[in-house]
């Protein structure tokens, strides 16, 4: 067997459950099956292998269900793929093979249900890899920073239950001015070459991650500045999106026979661990730009966020859009939920009249860093929180946000009930960084990290 070319990536992750994504290689017209063998941490016996049948439909990648773990265990895992001499062999056949298996060994830990534990999340978005004539040029600057994250990960307490990754994780527009990337080909071998760099390949095949796309999984402004043309472009970067970066998450169904669908019905996801949950938005592919029914996230999903919000018994909720939903700034603030006013206003108007509590959103995209804390002018049981974390790395032809980058000397929006007020709660992190998110039985801790993992500032929210 061979190493996976892209991966493992281990996704969604449950206290009984976690999904593998990897990649093989074509081999001529040969079969080619991916595999994984696993077993808790200590034991000699590995289990026997599962299996999956590569396509070149699904550009030779899958992601492999690894189900009846046990809760709040370390498993080790080996990973690979091979092509079999035999035309007529099927996923149960190939389990009988013997295979020699790729020597390197992967670890990951499901999760624990217990509630109050205290838990830690890695935060980071804006990741840039410049291409150039499809090759990665200068890939150590984009893969440096996950060196720092992985060597925190190895001595995190409480240790890393996952890492969220919220939008821009490849530029498919990167060379949008010389040269456009458009070609489905094209767009795979950005996927191939961000994910298979050797820092963040560490790091995402012993922590589950989950992504949610941004404007840059497509193109810039998306889709504002669409164009007539582009519907081939969005054809090809959703379906590159899908495979890479959709398949391993929850947007995924768990099918009766414990494996993963293919399809998904939409690209925002819930998932939970304890009494932390996620709610994970698709802000991009959903929008409604017309004048009488502007909206950020289709009516579906908003129904379904604030059933989540008023429902979900969790005592810390996480909201992850994209891009902010306050402070606003000053210019291209129209790319975010500034240009959504009504629709972000009946968000906030629900935490408030339903006395929802401990709500922090969670999102990257401006090339900046920060915390802030929203409330009300009538209203003192009303808070809700800000993390904003951006960028993992940023190209030289892109500015940094600062605290002059927003409007901080007005309200966010006023109604007949009040007004709503918002404040900085950190410094504005005007460099590459990424957040270390800890929470405790009181409070958040938030933790700015540069991208050699040197501490940058550290913001307390405290729960309620």
């Amino acid at each position: 067997m061979f190493k996976p070319t892209v991966g493992p990536i281990i996704g969604h992750t449950t206290t009984n459950h976690a999904r593998v994504f990897l990649r093989g290689n074509i081999q001529d017209d040969a079969l080619v099956f991916a595999g994984i063998r696993y077993r808790r941490s200590g034991e000699e016996r590995w289990t026997k292998g599962v299996f999956a049948k590569l396509s070149i439909l699904r550009d030779m990648t899958d992601v492999i269900a690894l189900n009846h773990l046990n809760e709040d265990t370390e498993y080790e895992y080996q990973a690979g793929w091979f092509s079999p001499m035999s035309p007529v062999h099927t996923v149960e056949t190939v389990q009988e093979l013997p295979l020699q298996w790729p020597r390197e060994i992967y670890r990951f830990r499901t999760h624990s249900s217990k509630a109050t534990r205290p838990r830690a999340y890695i935060v980071g978005s804006c990741r840039y890899l410049r291409m150039t004539a499809g090759i990665a040029s200068a890939p150590h600057l984009g893969d440096r920073i996950f060196a720092s994250i992985t060597q925190l990960a190895k001595q995190a307490n409480p240790p890393i239950s996952a890492t969220l990754m919220t939008g821009d994780q490849i530029y498919v527009d990167d060379l949008n001015l010389i040269a456009p990337d458009r070609e489905y080909k094209e767009i795979l071998s950005k996927y191939r070459a961000a994910f298979s760099q050797p820092n963040i390949s560490e790091l995402m095949s012993g922590t589950p991650t989950y992504m949610i796309l941004d404007d840059h999984e497509i193109e810039d402004n998306w889709p504002a500045n669409k164009s007539k043309n582009d519907d081939y472009l969005y054809k090809n970067a959703i379906a590159a999106y899908e495979l890479y970066q959709a398949s391993h998450s929850p947007a995924h169904e768990r099918l009766a026979d414990g494996k993963i669908s293919r399809q998904a019905q939409q690209y925002w996801y819930q998932f939970a661990e304890g009494d932390i949950a996620w709610f994970v938005t698709d802000s991009r592919t959903r929008r409604n730009l017309s004048a009488n029914d502007r909206r950020i996230l289709d009516d579906e999903q908003e129904q379904a966020l604030l059933k989540w919000l008023i429902h979900s018994p969790a005592r810390v909720k996480f909201v992850v859009t994209s891009v902010m939903i306050y402070p606003d700034r000053k210019k291209l603030g129209d790319d975010a939920w500034k240009a959504f006013p009504e629709q972000r206003l009946r968000l906030l108007e629900t935490i408030r009249t339903q006395r929802i509590r401990n709500v922090v959103f969670v999102s990257g995209d401006v090339h900046g860093s920060l915390t802030s804390r929203l409330t009300h002018s009538e209203d003192s049981d009303f808070e809700v929180h800000t993390v904003v974390s951006s960028p993992l790395c940023n190209s030289k032809l892109l500015p940094y946000a600062s605290e002059s980058t927003f409007i901080l000397d007005q309200p966010l929006a006023r109604t007949a009930a009040g007004e709503y007020r918002h404040e900085l709660t950190s410094k504005v992190v005007s460099q590459d960084n990424f957040a270390h998110l800890v929470v405790e039985a009181q409070q958040i801790r938030v933790n700015y990290h540069d991208r050699d993992g040197q501490l940058l500032q550290s913001i307390n929210i405290p729960l309620r």
